[in-house]
């Protein structure tokens, strides 16, 4: 399952990161490829048994996978900052699985060499994996109808595709876009509940959760005038802000969405449970990674984060 080809230099799959790297070789890096991040002090005996083992397992994935090892005594305000982001690291070794710029999955302790690799064929998955070769005509082809507007025909060749491979997240999450573009919610909702559980957590399917969640706020949302005329009545009106954006979105304003909310961010983060972040997340899972409007939203959150 993990023999995906030629494998690349150890140096490009394996490296020692710091707290000045960590945004560009995890965070960034973990758009396109899935990041095992290794959290690992130089005490620590489990860590010494744990960490050749994941390397191995990482070069014997050939690239579908990378890893980052991060000496926590020597990076302590990066660990820190993590903490206090969700990730449980007072105890090591922790191994996380980054993708998308986002924790997925995570384990502590030493564990068996076969549990490795199922750790890493799961981060693997959740990236998206691989389409079976002889349909990616037929995928690039459906991809191509929808852009163009033939979402009929775009649905029946990814129902069709489906038949062929019942595994393929592509085309689960492809179908799940053509009957939000239909407008038909519910059987939208329905294909992406009929998803295997085993793709469940694969990038096309969670990308087509989030576009199916912003279509439904979208048929809620207000008007944009009367918004902005409430934050221009008052300014720290944080509902009025979260409302706007989710009318812009609504509206095809997906860049301003992404302004609105990073400012509603970082005037108070922790709104409504973090709110904000939440909702920047969920457009950011509906786009695709390289869009520029992720990149740019994404380190703008992380600058804030991360201050």
């Amino acid at each position: 399952m993990l023999e995906l080809g030629s494998t690349p230099p150890a140096t490009d799959l394996i490296k020692d990161v710091t707290e000045a790297n960590f945004m560009a070789d995890v965070v960034e890096a973990s758009q396109d490829v899935p990041v095992i991040v290794d959290f690992w002090a130089t005490w620590c005996g489990p860590c010494k048994t744990l960490g050749p083992m994941l390397e191995e397992a990482v070069t014997k994935a050939k690239g579908a996978v990378k890893m980052a090892k991060i000496d926590v005594d020597a990076n302590q305000g990066l660990a820190q900052a993590l903490a206090q982001q969700g990730l449980p690291l007072q105890s090591i070794p922790t191994v996380v699985a980054f993708v998308k710029g986002r924790p997925i999955d995570m384990f502590q302790g030493a564990v068996p060499g076969s549990e490795i690799d199922a750790f890493i064929a799961r981060a693997i998955e959740a990236g998206g994996g691989d389409a079976s070769g002889g349909l990616d005509d037929a995928l690039a082809a459906a991809e191509e109808m929808l852009a163009e507007g033939a979402v009929d025909d775009a649905a029946q060749t990814f129902a069709a595709i489906i038949e062929e491979d019942p595994m393929n997240a592509d085309a689960f999450g492809g179908l799940a876009r053509c009957q939000i573009a239909l407008g038909e919610l519910d059987q939208a909702e329905a294909v992406l509940n009929g998803v295997p559980v085993e793709i469940s957590a694969a990038a096309p399917i969670e990308a087509a959760h989030a576009q199916l969640e912003l279509a439904r706020q979208a048929a809620n949302s207000g008007p944009l005038d009367e918004l902005k005329a409430a934050i221009e009545a008052d300014p720290d009106n944080l509902q009025a802000r979260f409302d706007l954006a989710t009318a812009q979105h609504a509206a095809g304003q997906v860049e301003e969405a992404v302004d609105t909310l990073l400012e509603l961010f970082r005037r108070d983060r922790e709104w409504n449970d973090g709110a904000a972040k939440t909702q920047l997340f969920t457009i950011f899972d509906a786009l695709k990674p390289s869009d520029p409007i992720v990149l740019h939203g994404r380190r703008k959150l992380s600058s804030m984060i991360f201050v």
